[in-house]
């Protein structure tokens, strides 16, 4: 295929139709694949997916790909572990010991506070956050849709702001398959731009602060200060045989952050921004795990068998993910070799300003998380649109990378089928839909505001 015209958009176009319709991630990006080869080569329909599988595997043959996903698998095998250890739940009976908590405000400060320390995980921050503030919330009748908005916003908006998880691996890795020439310092250069993670986290503390409680939420704590709350859906127990130190969780997680510019470092030859991030965080997780397992094994929390049952059972809970990524991957190659970027540029040059390039970003990340609610699948699709139309332009694609992660979030943090929206009413035991209906002012709220950012951004910056 030489000339550009509207069917480079077919492949991108038509993963996003079918993960909008179908809410299958997975079958939306391998069709993506199938049609971009397929209009690429001009070999056949069933030529092409043999070129589908081809292209695959070609992600695996990446050293860089193959390392970030590789730390997709271990960071889960460090999470799943983790939690059966009983290291979280000895870190909560911790929280819950100290007299600090003495008034409402200050259990929903805690759990903000829960939310902006531990960022390794989502589900992991919202499990914690919820476990330990909800009896403290039900105590000074505080509802528990607020807990649940509290710690929804400080699960996703913290991960992608502090990325040294399987958010920021998941992303670095589609930054680095997608040709970006130093991905690390893109996605870094991108956290001060991620408006609606910003403003999320902002609005949650000011909530907080000025007990602002916009309708819904208003009504909800109404309800709470004059009846009493029924226990509902409670967090799940996490799994362990006796009940470790609180080093046990702490020691790790500080091996993970620490590690990280340590990789760097010395991957970069002394220089951090030259380091491999694909290499540092492989290392960083591969770290922590270690020094877990030891202390695991050293205080007899579980045997060897346990252990290397909790490795490969974390690893499978995070294949999804790294299925998702390789799709992405191979996606954003035939993308990348049909021209998508070049086009998308010649038709924005006349009939859209380019400034405004970062608001469209924006918006449509935003429904299709909403649609699909998931931002992981939301960032595969559109990410390898943004970062070559990025490149035509001859502008640097950090700004369109914090559009694609900013609407991504919002769109997630506003769906009723996201897994980070029902897991925060799973841990705060309030009903899921009452959870969507008194968080969504402040997520219209707080879109609204990055929406403005960047128009502003785009004519600055563009």
């Amino acid at each position: 295929m030489n000339e550009l015209s509207w069917t480079t958009l077919l492949p991108s176009f038509l993963a996003i139709a079918l993960a909008l319709f179908t809410r299958q991630v997975y079958l939306a990006l391998f069709a993506g694949i199938w049609i971009g080869y397929f209009l690429l080569n001009g070999s056949g329909f069933f030529p092409s997916l043999a070129e589908s599988l081809d292209g695959l595997l070609a992600v695996l043959a990446s050293p860089g790909d193959a390392r970030v996903v590789m730390f997709t698998l271990v960071i889960g095998a460090f999470i799943y572990t983790l939690e059966r250890s009983g290291a979280v739940r000895a870190f909560v009976q911790l929280l819950k010991r100290s007299q600090w908590v003495t008034n409402g405000k200050r259990a929903q400060w805690m759990a903000w506070l829960i939310g902006i320390v531990i960022f390794i995980e989502s589900n992991i921050t919202v499990l914690v956050a919820g476990t330990v503030a909800k009896p403290l919330f039900d105590h000074f009748r505080i509802a528990r849709e607020k807990l649940a908005y509290i710690i929804d916003s400080t699960s996703a908006p913290i991960c992608m702001l502090i990325p040294l998880n399987a958010w920021g691996a998941f992303n670095l890795g589609l930054l680095n398959g997608l040709g970006v020439e130093d991905p690390l310092k893109v996605l870094l250069a991108s956290i001060p731009l991620n408006l609606y993670a910003i403003t999320a986290v902002a609005i949650s503390a000011y909530a907080i602060a000025r007990d602002y409680n916009p309708g819904p939420m208003a009504r909800a704590e109404e309800r709470a200060a004059h009846s009493r709350i029924e226990d509902a859906v409670v967090a799940p127990e996490i799994k362990k045989r006796r009940s470790p130190h609180v080093s046990t969780m702490l020691i790790p997680v500080v091996t993970l952050v620490v590690a990280m510019p340590v990789g760097l470092w010395i991957t970069g030859d002394g220089k951090i921004f030259a380091g491999s991030g694909s290499t540092s965080v492989l290392w960083a997780s591969l770290a922590a795990l270690a020094i877990l397992s030891v202390m695991i094994a050293v205080q007899r929390i579980m045997t060897l068998d346990e252990l290397s049952e909790s490795w490969m059972n974390g690893a499978g809970r995070m294949l999804p993910m790294a299925i998702i990524l390789v799709l992405a991957l191979a996606l954003g190659g035939v993308s990348k070799a049909l021209g998508t970027g070049d086009y998308v540029v010649s038709l924005v040059g006349d009939t859209l300003p380019l400034a405004l390039m970062p608001l469209v970003i924006f918006l449509v990340s935003a429904l299709i998380a909403f649609s699909v609610g998931s931002s992981w699948g939301t960032f595969s699709i559109m990410l390898p649109i943004a970062v070559p139309v990025a490149t035509a332009m001859g502008a640097d694609p950090t700004l369109l990378v914090a559009a694609v992660l900013s609407g991504g979030i919002f769109g997630d943090h506003s769906s009723p089928i996201s897994d980070t929206t029902i897991v925060s009413s799973l841990a705060a035991g309030s009903e899921h839909i009452e959870h969507v209906r008194t968080q969504l002012p402040y997520a219209l709220r707080a879109g609204a505001i990055a929406a403005v950012g960047f128009v502003v951004l785009g004519f600055l910056l563009l």
